[in-house]
């Protein structure tokens, strides 16, 4: 049996404005063949479906296209479970619909865990899915007046951690001989090695759990919520796939990957990661004008089939609008999209109390606006680092505020 572990697609992403729509649809083109060509089982879409929680209908035609053309191939059982980003009414909608062609799609926990298990057998082996979606704070943890942010965030992660364990008796209740078990999540796991733009995600988000905080009856853990593959603690059975394209400038030089588990007489005999292919370049030049033009000029466009993406990072002493001019135009020659030109140490705006001045009364203002003001203060980009409004978001409804997209 063969068993193909993915997440984070983010259908619908766009950066700085640009539809990624293009090398999304190569992605599940190529997914579709690597399913036919190596005979998997079962494929395993470990949450961050869609982008937001309200897709466009391209986004969507896209989603059922893929699992329509994939019920054509030897995928006998398609499991699908709900990220941050999903709203669970739109992984759920279609839910009895799609149970007839043996795909399985868990937007949220409910009250019954059975919801989220799947016993599946296929080409004379076994193996036990334990679909756990992303976990909302207010699906596990029952709100108590007058906690503190500690004490709300303590709480969460033990209420993560429980229901993990009810979950592993479930599947301990039902187990046979020989039958290895699969769990699935959408969370912040400690122990991961992450890059410098992850690493904010962490300070602060108080509900991260370890990697020796999964029951060990878990043979092995496929996760989503990190877009860069990676082991665990490193724990060869607890990974992130990662996301299967780029989506911000801050991922450039992350491999990108899939990972196929193998169970054979009973467990989980062979564990390799398959690298995706790179379906648009995207790359960062920085220096001088004439230092960026020539970092441009190494870039072939030919040999890409979509039109590469670049951000240039000037120094200061540079001219900014006369290098955005010289720059584009060779960027246009080279056949290359320049989406962003910015200066290395660009200067703060004056702060953000002449922000709120000039917009209204801080009163007056979401925590996501006083948030997405302080970043434009710091001159921080939140366009090119996603993850850490996530970060914020999840740390806004651990604590009872207003959340985002």
């Amino acid at each position: 049996m063969k068993i193909l572990h993915t997440s984070d697609w983010h259908l619908g992403h766009r950066l700085h404005e640009y539809s990624q729509f293009e090398e999304q649809l190569l992605f599940l083109n190529w997914l579709n063949g690597y399913i036919s060509n190596n005979y998997i089982d079962i494929l395993l879409v470990s949450g961050d479906v869609f982008d937001t929680g309200v897709p466009s209908t391209q986004s969507q035609k896209m989603y059922y296209d893929f699992l329509i053309a994939l019920t054509k191939t030897n995928c006998k059982h398609i499991i699908i479970t709900g990220g941050n980003h999903d709203a669970p009414g739109t992984i759920n909608a279609p839910k009895e619909l799609l149970n007839a062609l043996s795909i399985h799609v868990v937007g949220k926990a409910t009250d019954n865990i059975e919801d989220e298990i799947f016993d599946i057998s296929s080409n004379n082996e076994e193996v036990i899915i334990a679909a756990t979606p992303y976990l909302r704070d207010q699906d596990i943890r029952r709100a108590v007046a007058g906690e503190s942010f500690d004490q709300i965030g303590n709480r969460y992660k033990t209420a993560l951690k429980n229901h993990y364990n009810e979950v592993a008796d479930y599947c301990k209740s039902i187990k046979k001989e020989n039958v290895p078990i699969i769990a699935m999540g959408h969370l912040f796991a400690l122990g991961g090695f992450t890059s410098e733009s992850e690493q904010s995600i962490y300070i602060g988000n108080l509900g991260d759990i370890g990697a020796n905080d999964f029951p060990g009856i878990f043979d092995y853990v496929a996760l989503g919520h990190l877009h860069r593959p990676q082991k665990v603690g490193g724990n060869n059975h607890i990974r992130y796939s990662g996301s299967p394209i780029k989506l911000s400038f801050s991922e450039i030089g992350y491999d990108k990957k899939i990972v196929e588990i193998e169970i054979e007489t009973g467990e989980i005999s062979n564990i390799k990661e398959v690298a995706i292919p790179e379906f648009r370049e995207m790359l960062r030049v920085s220096g001088t004008i004439d230092e960026c033009i020539a970092g441009l000029k190494k870039t072939d466009a030919a040999n890409h089939s979509l039109t590469p993406w670049v951000e240039v990072v000037l120094d200061n002493q540079s001219n900014t609008t006369t290098g955005y001019v010289e720059i584009n135009k060779v960027a246009e020659n080279l056949d290359l999209e320049v989406l962003k030109v910015t200066l290395k140490n660009e200067r703060k705006i004056a702060g953000l109390e002449k922000l709120i001045n000039n917009s209204k009364h801080i009163k007056e203002l979401s925590p996501i606006e006083v948030f997405k003001m302080k970043c434009k203060e710091q001159n921080f980009d939140l366009d090119t680092n996603p993850e850490i409004f996530d970060a914020f978001n999840e740390v806004l409804q651990i604590a009872g505020g207003e959340g985002g997209g």
